[in-house]
């Protein structure tokens, strides 16, 4: 923690001596998170997230509006101390998305990005009881939404670093069968439709290409 700290102070003095207001028009995104679980309760208390990480070019307009384009991917595993019957397995989902947003620099070295990530995912539920079920993996193919914040810091005039907040909403319901229990383990089988969804927080870094007075 005392690292990161260091790290941020020293960034905010170098984009503060650096005195150039970025004005990006292309760049290049990497973001890397913890997924935590929310929303749909056995979602909440079988599954844990390892990371989510998304890679995307971004094209932003004069007037602040922007649009991206990119791959995401997030890895989810089961917590084997909150499921009542033993059971091993991850979540994987793949996705591509665009992404459509605000973004601006207010200084010479603090930005804010808002946007939302809009696309398609495939979501795969590879358990050691799916296998034994003969149905291994379990897949959804649906539409994923993520709205997403960026407090963003420059280094320079053509790099930046940023905290990332991202709420993903996945389009499919998910009981303790898709991990293949037998049963809904004392769940609330009414409640099973209620989408997935995990916060996402963690850290980017940006490249700018080129700035629009260029």
């Amino acid at each position: 923690m005392k690292v990161l700290f260091t790290i941020i102070i020293s960034l905010f003095f170098v984009g503060y001596s650096s005195g150039q207001k970025i004005d990006p028009r292309f760049s290049f995104n990497v973001e890397l998170g913890l997924p935590a679980t929310i929303a749909n309760e056995p979602f909440d208390d079988i599954m844990q997230g390892l990371v989510c990480t998304s890679i995307y070019g971004q094209y932003s307009f004069p007037f602040h509006m922007h649009l991206g384009v990119g791959i995401r991917y997030s890895l989810l595993t089961i917590n084997e101390f909150s499921v009542p019957s033993p059971v091993r397995g991850q979540m994987h989902s793949g996705s591509t998305f665009l992404k459509i947003g605000w973004d601006k620099f207010h200084n010479d070295r603090f930005a804010t990005d808002i946007g939302v990530k809009v696309g398609y995912a495939q979501t795969y539920f590879n358990t050691d009881l799916n296998k034994e079920n003969g149905v291994n993996p379990v897949q959804f193919d649906r539409v994923l939404i993520e709205p997403t914040l960026g407090l963003i810091l420059s280094a320079d005039e053509k790099n930046s670093y940023r905290w990332s907040l991202g709420y993903c909403i996945n389009g499919f319901g998910f009981q303790p069968q898709t991990l293949g229990l037998p049963s809904s383990e004392g769940y609330d089988e009414s409640k099973f439709g209620k989408l997935t969804q995990y916060l996402v927080v963690g850290f980017g870094y940006t490249h700018y290409f080129r700035s629009k007075q260029e």
